[in-house]
């Protein structure tokens, strides 16, 4: 299970998220794929916290009813976690083989992973050498572990679910694949994926099919909901509503915007930090675009917001931009509704055999 990387064959794409567990199912089509099955389902307030299955039995039966529902043929499920129990790290090693590096990575990672190296599942990467490495006799390596506590309890809900899982992939290298098999990769530009999920914000700046830089921020679109009903004495639901831009009685717009303008602006510092650490940190301080998904992105004026802080060009992640989604099978308005916040689960669900 610690296999990040590994793809394998017919996997239902599986993303549980602290507000809705998503489903994708793909099929190989002559020109690509196709979307076999598609499901979401909300999860009842407060059984994921902070990325933590709180009640299980819940969330099971969330992702039972996102398999009943919509005739998924699979049982074999990738999953994904993020946040604090994930720890993402390029690091820079002597040259050496494969086989070396295999032997010597344990060793390696403890100076950099700041758990007990026995309490986690550990996987890395060779990075390809770039034009500017003028030092051969290194080599970058993406190491990526995992506490072995979070991912039973992930794979242990998906079981009880009366599902396989398979394999347990990031969110921000899920959400990486899915940009690559929808807008390909571009070697000369550095484009910033944002997820703005319900709990946290998935950051992955990549450059030619690498990733440079990952940061998961322990925010998203909860806090808007949090703070629309502290100030405004609204309930979950309604408040979940008015941050959407659905008309609630007792929410006035001139009490309603100034809340979602200071919540807007928390998410902006720290995603300007995070540009600031990866500006610092990397051989290069360029970005080019802002891709933005997830359903916080679809808070009234959030892209706008990005794009005017950041002056940058700002774009709406279509996952199925060169995915067939049949309109016959699914409609145009299940394609506009779920397009958002799916991105994770169809980079999930393009997971193949031995694919690194």
């Amino acid at each position: 299970m610690s296999a990040f990387f590994r793809r394998t064959k017919s996997l239902v794409g599986l993303d549980i998220g602290s507000s809705a567990v998503k489903a994708v199912e793909l099929r190989q089509a002559a020109s690509g794929y196709k979307v076999a099955a598609i499901g979401s389902e909300p999860v009842p307030p407060h059984c994921i916290v902070d990325g933590a299955i709180v009640d299980s039995g819940a969330v099971a039966d969330v992702i039972r009813q996102v398999f009943e529902k919509n005739n998924f043929k699979g049982t074999e499920v990738v999953g994904s976690l993020s946040g604090n129990a994930v720890i993402v790290k390029k690091i820079v090693l002597p040259q050496m083989t494969e086989e070396e590096l295999a032997e010597a990575i344990y060793w390696e990672a403890e100076q950099y992973i700041p758990f007990d190296i026995q309490d986690v599942n550990l996987d890395y990467h060779m990075l390809a050498a770039g034009p500017d490495d003028a030092d051969r006799d290194t080599m970058a390596v993406l190491l990526v572990a995992a506490k072995k506590e979070k991912i039973a309890d992930y794979t242990g809900v998906i079981s009880q679910a009366g599902r396989v899982p398979v394999v347990v992939d990031v969110d921000a290298f899920a959400l990486q694949n899915a940009y690559e098999a929808n807008y390909g990769i571009d070697l000369a530009r550095v484009v910033v994926l944002v997820n703005a999920g319900a709990s946290a914000i998935n950051i992955n700046i990549i450059e030619g099919g690498q990733s440079l830089f990952t940061r998961d921020i322990s925010i998203g679109g909860n806090a808007y909901t949090e703070a629309l009903q502290k100030e405004l004495s609204l309930s979950f639901e309604k408040a979940d509503l008015v941050k959407r831009g659905v008309p609630v009685e007792g929410a006035r717009a001139d009490d309603v915007d100034p809340i979602i303008r200071t919540v807007t602006e928390t998410l902006l510092l720290e995603i300007e930090k995070t540009f600031d650490f990866f500006k610092a940190t990397a051989a290069s301080d360029r970005i080019d675009e802002l891709v933005v998904s997830g359903g916080a992105a679809g808070i009234d004026g959030f892209n706008q917001a990005f794009e005017a802080r950041f002056d940058l060009p700002v774009t709406a992640f279509d996952p199925f931009r060169q995915i067939a989604f049949d309109t016959s099978k699914f409609s145009a308005e299940r394609r506009a509704e779920l397009a958002p916040t799916i991105a994770v689960a169809v980079g999930l669900a393009l997971r193949q055999v031995n694919d690194r």
